[in-house]
This record gives structure tokens, sequence and C-alpha cells, in this order.
């Protein structure tokens, strides 16, 4: 590359000393024409010093490292809603630290954004973080290549703040490559407050004898006791729900084990035996649609009862209805007087990358996912609790249905009744949950199946798999 040309500014220089000014009296010019030049040689040697100078310099210039302007690609499904006011509340928290968000959400279920992250990784290209979460963490990260974030998380206390169980999934092979966000718990149960008024109820069934009972008695005042969608998820969720509230050591052995044995044993088949239960109360006719439709009609008492994560508290708040005054939330029934807690805790890993901006980008963000300000704000927005334990949820930000949550929490994790969600990934891989989802989601569409046959197809599909 031509770094200087003698042909251009040179010449016009040499040419410019030569030429008389228009100004210059005539005495001055001709003493100019006697000054002494040097010769040619003292000329080429100046030329050439000049010319290797600003080469170098040149040189030295481009050499230089230049200061990268952190910033962060990060692809979510959290596009609407609280979740996505969640995240934008994240991306002006990185923001502040001088780092460009560039969120690219993908609208959705989780398979969708997998998808997407996928085609991304193959193709070379992949985003700087993405969401992800429990076994699939473990095993993304053998198809890309994560950065270690072992000295970002020792310059903090954040590790001494979250539980052992959930730190381990972070760190697959002993070194921190992706963050926890939140955590939610799955076995919510929100009830509309019209609908319990209306059957003279105050309080939420705390076992499943307690919740048919109730169920019977909204049927009967024209109220359908359940709403449902019918989407492969939630299908598999109201059976997770089901078996964790009959006995949630059965659950981890048949689920998270995939224990033949427990799979074939009583407690499944009498999950099975409350699932169809549950079916009845459902309104065949929202097969297919989204859970969220049907908070309208729940908050005006024409269904009694939705099952679904923490997160639908977010979506009530941010839809401005009150807990106490238009709903009810609690832990789902459960037969068993233990504390149980179904969970399902979101995590942000951070992928590999060799620009200096984008590296910036994801210490500057894994310093804010840690950071106790993140998480009281991205909970308080979206309904779920912080994964630090050092959080004091007394804050009027925070709703009683948290506060619950949180207490469950603790209490399940000493009872050792914590367990991992099946229906939103986190006690399996996706193909392992694929093959059991299908296996719930048509027994719940089909009532010619029987418990027992459908307890069988499941165990069948768990032996393809495991």
């Amino acid at each position: 590359m031509t770094i200087y040309s003698t042909t251009s500014k040179d010449s016009a220089q040499k040419m410019s000393a030569t030429l008389p000014a228009p100004w210059e009296p005539q005495a001055m010019r001709r003493k100019r024409r006697h000054r002494p030049r040097g010769s040619q040689e003292d000329i080429m040697k100046a030329s050439l010093f000049r010319t290797t100078g600003l080469a170098l310099l040149a040189a030295c210039l481009a050499q230089a490292p230049a200061t990268a302007e952190p910033r962060l690609t990060v692809i979510s499904q959290w596009s609407a809603g609280s979740e996505g006011a969640a995240m934008d509340a994240f991306g002006k928290m990185v923001t502040e630290k001088g780092v460009k968000w560039e969120h690219s959400p993908v609208s959705g279920f989780t398979t969708d954004m997998m998808n997407k992250l996928r085609a991304d990784i193959i193709a070379g290209r992949p985003p700087a973080a993405s969401q992800l979460k429990g076994p699939e963490i473990k095993a993304w990260s053998a198809i890309g290549a994560t950065i270690n974030l072992n000295d970002v998380v020792k310059a903090t206390d954040y590790e001494k703040n979250i539980s052992a169980d959930l730190a381990k999934i972070h760190k697959p092979k002993g070194d921190w490559i992706a963050l926890p966000l939140q955590i939610y718990r799955v076995n919510t149960l929100f009830a509309s407050k019209k609908a319990m008024d209306k059957i003279g109820a105050t309080e939420l069934p705390k076992t499943w004898d307690e919740f048919n009972a109730l169920s019977a008695k909204m049927a009967a005042a024209g109220i359908t006791p359940v709403a449902h969608g019918g989407i492969g998820w939630a299908d598999t969720m109201y059976f997770e729900l089901a078996l964790a509230g009959i006995s949630a050591d059965a659950y981890r052995k048949a689920i998270m084990e995939l224990d033949d044995k427990s799979l074939r044993g009583p407690e499944v088949l009498a999950a099975f035996k409350q699932l169809r239960q549950l079916t009845k109360w459902m309104n065949p006719a929202n097969a297919g649609q989204h859970w969220s439709v049907f908070l309208p009609a729940l908050m005006k008492g024409e269904y009694g009862f939705l099952m679904m994560g923490g997160w639908a508290s977010g979506v009530l708040k941010k839809g401005n209805f009150e807990e106490g005054k238009d709903f009810l939330c609690g832990a789902t029934p459960n037969n068993t007087g233990k504390p149980v807690f179904d969970m399902n805790a979101d995590g942000m890993i951070f992928w590999d990358t060799k620009n200096a901006d984008l590296l910036a980008g994801q210490k500057a963000t894994a310093q804010v996912a840690m950071s106790k300000e993140f998480a009281k704000a991205f909970t308080q927005i979206n309904g779920s609790i912080p994964v630090r334990t050092d959080i004091d949820l007394s804050d009027a930000g925070f709703q009683d249905c948290q506060r619950d949550a949180a207490k469950n929490l603790s209490g399940a994790i000493a009872a050792n009744q914590a367990i991992m969600s099946l229906g939103h990934n986190m006690a399996q891989t996706s193909p392992v949950t694929a093959a059991l989802r299908d296996v719930l989601t048509e027994y719940v569409h089909n009532d010619k199946i029987t418990p027992e046959e459908a307890q069988k197809r499941l165990a069948d599909a768990a032996d393809t798999v495991r």
C-alpha cells in the first residue's frame, strides 16, 4: 500500500519552493535565485527521510489497538409483555454501563428460539449471548464454544449467594459459561376471585381432593373450572403438576432420572388419573391457544383456576390486576404436606467470540446480571424470584405471590422436595422432553386413552430415549 507519494504533495512543495510569490520584490527574487540549494544527493536523502518517517508513523498508528466500544448481541424468546419489559430493563442497565445493547427477540416458544440459535451457530455467527436453561446449557456447550466467566464471577460475592444446584447447571464442566437470571415456581395456582366468591370459597385448595371438590362446585355454578389452551408444553406441565402434587420423590425418579420402575409405579398412574379429571374440566374448544388469552375471562369469573408459572403474575401485574382483589395466588395442590417447588430457571449463556467489542460487552453484561440491582429490577417486572438469596423481598415492588414462592423454595430445598420442570426444559434435554411430551399431549386431547395405557406409553417412550 502506498503510504506517501512524492509525486503529489512532495512535488507540490518542491514546485512552490522554486516559484516566486507574485508579491515578492524583484530584488528578493534575484537573491533567491543565488541561494545555495545543496547537492542532488542531499535532496534525495531529505526526501527519503520524510517518506520513511511518515511511513513508520502510519504503520504505528495502524498497529495501535483501538479502544473497542463494548456491545452485546443477544437473542431470547422474551419479545413482549412482562418478559419483554424485563428484557428492556436489563438492556437499559447494560446500556448504562456503556454497552451497546442489541437484543433480537425470537417470537414464539423456546423451540423457536433454539432453532434460530442452532442456525446461527452452524453458520459460524452465534450471538454474543442467548437465553438458555437447564440441561440444554451442557448440551449446547458441546455444539458451540463458550467463554469462561470464572474470573468475572470470582470478583463478586455472587456464587456464595445462589444455590449450589443452580450454580452446577450453569458450569456443567466446572467453569462458569452461563448465568441464571431468574427462578419461576411452575407449580403456581391462580384462582379467579369472582369465581371463588360465587361458590363461597375463600382459600385456595391445598390437596387434589380439595381442588376436585371446588372444581365440581364451579362446574355446577356454570364456571369452567380449568383454563387451559392445550399447547404441548402446557399439557406436559399439567401432568408434572399432578405428579409433583402426589409425590415429588416419584417425580424425581420417574421424570428426572427416567427410572423404569418409577415410571410404571402407582404414583405415575395416579397422576394420569388426576390429569384425566382435569381434562374433564377444560374447554375442548380452547385447544391450541396460548394461556394468556384466557386471563381476561379468568378475571371475570368465567374460569375458575389457572395452573401456570409465576410469569403469569407478571402478566397480571402489567394488566393492572391486583392479587387479593382480582385473583388469589399460591402453590398448586400437594397431597404430601411437604413444600414442593417445581423449578424453571432461565439463564444466559455467553458464546465464544474474538471480537474485542463483544468480549467487553459480555463481561459488562455478566457483571450486571450478577448484581443485586438487576435481581430486583428484573424479577419485580416479570413475576419471577431472584436467584440471589440475599435479596429482601419485603420491597413494595414484589407481590405476595413472589414472596410465597420464595418461602416455598426455601422450604422445598430444606425438605429435598425441589424438582425441575419437564414442560419447561429443565428436567431433560429437548429430545427426551419431546418424546415424553408427545405421549402426554395425545392423552390430554384423546379421552379414549386410559390412564393405564398412557402410563405404559410414557414408560415405553422413555425406553427409546434413555
